[in-house]
């Protein structure tokens, strides 16, 4: 009976020992964060994403003491960074900075390597930036005579952007669907190429950003027709919404926004969320992105959520009308 009690004995410590042994280990988990955080984005380095992401990266890493880095992934019109995100542990050490693009997608890949509503979950909606509807200086001198003319000469108006199923593609087939009109798209692989053909001629009606767009609006080279936004750009008060020019209720907006593998434990999305949503309400952080033409949003995920899912819907919708299908 001793030997049994000894032996019991030893075993009881044993396992004391090794369930003490253990407590830093689970207490090390339990903390978050206790390593480097990693916030990819589908950018390479400059512009207001970029900078988004590590103003972000900056700010936490001086609040938790915790080093942020941020990858640069672009390619495959973000698709690439937002599969390494997908694809990665769900336990808020690496985190997807993205645009509006991380949407359209869906729409024009037929093969997405995830599911754009179910692989992530949301933690905030950073800003919100209309574009700009900008015409060549010869061409119409409102979104009321864009409207005539296009319908008295269908699909004879040229209108360029980003590439098939892009944000500003998209943008234009909404705006032909609700003005009643039909024109023709010239796709470019990128923004800026559009905007030197339309201030050449090659096309005549291009949705561009607000930022990019507006110096060569005040130079004259081009003409600014209208805002995408529902209420006008505190950036460029003087030029009208589209809604307001000619096509009641015309709203295309697109957004930055901060995203985690789904999974990701709610209370870690909650401490990411407050901490983000403190740094994007800075006035600093405000008048920063305001001088661009965003808007700082800063919502809860649950509203970000419903964003995403409801914006999915009305440009699949705005795809399939334009004739845009999966490749």
């Amino acid at each position: 009976m001793l030997m049994l009690s000894s032996l019991l004995m030893r075993q009881v410590m044993a396992t004391g020992a090794v369930w003490l042994a253990a407590q830093p280990a689970a207490n090390a988990q339990e903390a978050y964060p206790n390593r480097p955080i990693r916030i990819v984005l589908p950018v390479a380095a400059g512009g207001a994403t970029d900078q988004l992401a590590r103003l972000i990266g900056q700010g936490l890493t001086e609040r938790w003491g915790k080093q942020v880095v941020v990858e640069n992934r672009p390619g495959a019109g973000s698709i690439i960074a937002s599969d390494v995100v997908a694809k990665s542990k769900a336990d808020g050490y690496t985190l997807l900075v993205t645009t509006s693009t991380h949407i359209m997608n869906q729409l024009v890949v037929k093969k997405m390597p995830y599911d754009t509503l179910r692989d992530f979950a949301p933690i905030t909606q950073a800003v919100s930036l209309p574009s700009l509807l900008v015409a060549h200086p010869a061409f119409a001198k409102s979104v009321k005579a864009l409207i005539a003319i296009a319908r008295a000469r269908p699909g004879e108006v040229l209108y360029g952007s980003a590439g098939r199923g892009s944000n500003p593609h998209l943008a234009m087939a909404l705006f032909e669907a609700m003005a009643h009109v039909s024109m023709t798209h010239v796709p470019y692989k990128s923004g800026p190429p559009s905007v030197i053909d339309l201030i050449a001629g090659q096309v005549v009606i291009v949705v561009s950003g607000i930022s990019s767009s507006v110096p060569h609006v005040r130079t004259g080279k081009l003409r600014a027709l209208g805002v995408t936004s529902l209420n006008r750009s505190a950036s460029a008060p003087d030029i009208p919404t589209i809604a307001e020019a000619g096509v009641p209720g015309y709203e295309a907006m697109q957004w930055y926004g901060m995203l985690a593998p789904a999974g990701t434990p709610r209370e870690i999305i909650a401490m990411l969320h407050k901490e983000t949503v403190a740094m994007l309400r800075l006035p600093a952080t405000v008048q920063r992105f305001a001088s661009d033409g965003s808007q700082v949003i800063a919502n809860t995920p649950e509203v970000f959520g419903e964003l995403i899912a409801s914006e999915s819907v009305k440009w699949a919708d705005v795809a399939k009308r334009a004739g845009v299908m999966p490749e």
